[in-house]
């Protein structure tokens, strides 16, 4: 009996640790998912946190109605605060910097990132987005050096035209003052090519706007991760939508692309612009969307993340899109800071009359910008 008993001992020992096995995959399974998924109410305290109510007006207009600015994004070097932008005429996309002592007040103050008059890869487009900044919400906003020099990612080619021909994506640097205008240097040749041996199937047609992350703690195993945005061709082999994706870099030399991209994908239009901030433990990506199947013109959206790598998408309202007379086209292409308490959220604004500058709308009211574009000329009256 004794016997007995002992092997029954044994036998219901073995069955609970089973059970206890099987509860311990079980709940290690469930925080895997919570990890990868951030929970509504998180999404809701996020939205709260970054939403931008106050349409301020324009910031920066382009001079010439046929010059279009776009793409912002703000630092903070020197106690001032700077902002790259990029600007087509015609020709191509250059790079440029402005200041700005209030964040609502700015004065453009020269490129860099301009056209080369040589045969060189990117001699007719340079579309640069400074890189390595703080991306603490509410941090400093400065720009982080690496190898004692600041870094810029940029999307460039040798085309004429509106994002023509082969555009890839490259980085520049300089060891001087970033808050200074001065033409930064460029590596020789780019990083990422839509003509790349090892390229996927979402990015093998063009490669678009770019931001480079330094994250130090190494979370996916590699200090610097780039986020970009690209089209590609589908199954059918029919030029796809737009997306997001990442690539890896330990030099911001070579890079390597995530074996699971895109990481946002809506199947049709652009989902595009990815613009970093870290709210708390949450990853917050701003982004652009535009003519998807259930919205029309294009608008800014966020998705957020706890691990750098899964991203949960916002389903509520647009945290900017058209409403004004300056930006009744289109209302797209983030930057967003929060600094001494107030939300900016610095957008690209296109008018109907295809009119582009950079527009910011603000948590709190700052009352109105009294900038506005240059009247576009009166049509030709037609002839008899």
């Amino acid at each position: 009996m004794i016997f007995r008993d002992k092997k029954y001992e044994m036998k219901y020992k073995k069955i609970g640790l089973v059970l206890s096995l099987l509860f311990f995959a079980a709940a290690t399974l469930l925080a895997q998912k919570a990890k990868k998924e951030v929970p509504e109410s998180v999404m809701n305290d996020i939205y709260e946190k970054i939403k931008t109510p106050h349409k301020y007006g324009l910031a920066l207009v382009p001079v010439e109605n046929s010059k279009k600015m776009d793409c912002p994004t703000v630092f903070r070097k020197n106690g001032q605060w700077y902002m790259s932008y990029i600007i087509f005429d015609g020709r191509g996309y250059e790079t440029w910097l402005a200041h700005s002592t209030d964040l609502l007040n700015w004065k453009t103050t020269g490129r860099i990132l301009s056209f080369t008059d040589t045969t060189d890869w990117d001699s007719n487009q340079k579309a640069g987005y400074v890189g390595l900044q703080d991306p603490k919400w509410g941090g400093s906003y400065e720009l982080q050096k690496y190898d004692n020099k600041y870094w810029m990612s940029y999307f460039g080619g040798n085309s004429t035209g509106y994002e023509k021909g082969l555009l890839s994506i490259n980085m520049a640097y300089t060891e001087k003052d970033p808050a200074v205008v001065h033409e930064w240097s460029r590596l020789p040749k780019p990083v990422l090519m839509s003509t790349d041996s090892n390229v996927q199937w979402w990015d093998n047609h063009t490669m678009y706007k770019e931001t480079v992350l330094w994250d130090k703690k190494k979370s996916l195993g590699h200090p610097f991760i780039m986020y970009y945005n690209a089209n590609g061709d589908s199954v059918n082999k029919k030029r796809g939508a737009e997306r997001i994706g990442m690539a890896f870099s330990d030099d911001l030399k070579t890079w390597t692309r995530y074996k699971n991209n895109p990481l946002l994908d809506h199947n049709i239009g652009i989902t595009g612009d990815p613009y970093l901030q870290k709210i708390g433990d949450v990853w917050v990506m701003f982004y652009f969307g535009a003519f998807w199947k259930d919205k029309g013109g294009a608008f800014n959206r966020f998705a957020c993340s706890y691990d750098l790598e899964n991203w949960t998408e916002w389903k509520g309202d647009d945290l900017i899109k058209s409403s004004e007379l300056y930006d009744d086209m289109f209302a797209h292409k983030s930057c967003v800071i929060k600094w001494k308490g107030v939300i900016y959220h610095y957008y690209c604004a296109v008018n109907k009359a295809d009119q582009r500058g950079i527009a910011v709308a603000t948590s709190k009211d700052m009352g109105k910008s009294k900038l506005n574009f240059i009247a576009p000329p009166p049509p030709k009256a037609k002839k008899n």
